[in-house]
């Protein structure tokens, strides 16, 4: 594969899912899973369910997305890699490693991109306990989200729920871009896959990752600051790079200041 060549090619997991999946970049440099890059052999894939991807009738769960990125890596004889994780991706990378102790090993840096440890708070807490750990929603929270994604104004819930996730400056052609590629995904299967992942505390996880690992996250995200410094301080370690107000620190960072993320991202692996 030459610098500027891009493979495009499926992946089929242990249960039949075609996995659709990019690889750009020279083969023979380090494999970064899963962002855009010049210097690097990157792979790009999507969740069963998501974009190109098969869609299946079950499998919506974490641990069953670890199990397809796990059958990836394999498939695909990836090692040296990074993996970079953004929101529920995060939990797909804790999942995998605290599943796959063997694949693992294939792995020797990881990048997490905004998301908090344990997104629900148990009943009981303090508003302070799960605000240090961003557990922003109440049990019932994803319950309510995902009837919103099942009704008729599901397109307005999702709409609604995606602008928060961005500051006010992004565009709206960049936002309907956005709405677009999720609707890819059936608002049944989406809405399966939120009350499942929401559900997840991977706290007990963290201190076991015992590899370089940058943790980023956004002062005007929705996932708390506190909740990021919390998984950098949990995780042997691990750097914490927070982007401001003013660096356009949003869930979606990357997409409002891709130039700032991709040099965060490449310093951490230099």
């Amino acid at each position: 594969m030459t610098y500027n060549d891009t493979n495009r090619g499926t992946i089929k997991t242990w249960d039949g899912v075609q996995l659709q999946y990019t690889q750009s970049g020279p083969s023979s440099s380090p494999t970064l899973l899963f962002i855009s890059g010049t210097n690097y052999h990157v792979t790009t894939y999507d969740h069963r369910g998501h974009g190109d991807s098969d869609t299946s009738t079950d499998g919506y769960r974490v641990v069953r997305l670890a199990s397809d990125l796990n059958d990836l890596i394999n498939g695909l004889d990836l090692k040296d890699v990074t993996l970079v994780g953004h929101s529920m991706g995060c939990s797909v990378i804790w999942a995998y490693w605290s599943l796959f102790t063997d694949s693992r090993l294939k792995v020797n840096k990881v990048v997490l991109v905004d998301q908090a440890a344990g997104m629900t708070a148990e009943p009981g807490w303090s508003e302070e306990c799960a605000n240090s750990i961003s557990a922003i929603w109440k049990p019932s929270t994803a319950h309510d989200v995902a009837a919103g994604l099942r009704s008729p104004a599901s397109l307005d819930v999702l709409t609604g729920i995606l602008r928060s996730m961005f500051t006010s400056a992004i565009s709206e052609e960049d936002l309907q871009w956005v709405l677009q590629q999720n609707l890819e995904m059936r608002s049944e299967d989406a809405a399966t896959l939120l009350i499942e992942h929401a559900s997840n505390d991977w706290r007990d996880v963290l201190p076991t990752i015992n590899i370089p690992t940058l943790v980023i996250g956004g002062d005007k995200s929705l996932i708390t600051t506190e909740g990021t410094r919390f998984i950098g301080r949990e995780i042997p370690n691990a750097k914490v790079r927070i982007f401001t107000e003013a660096e356009k620190g949003s869930h979606f960072m990357y997409w409002e200041n891709p130039e700032l993320f991709n040099k965060v991202v490449e310093e951490f692996l230099q």
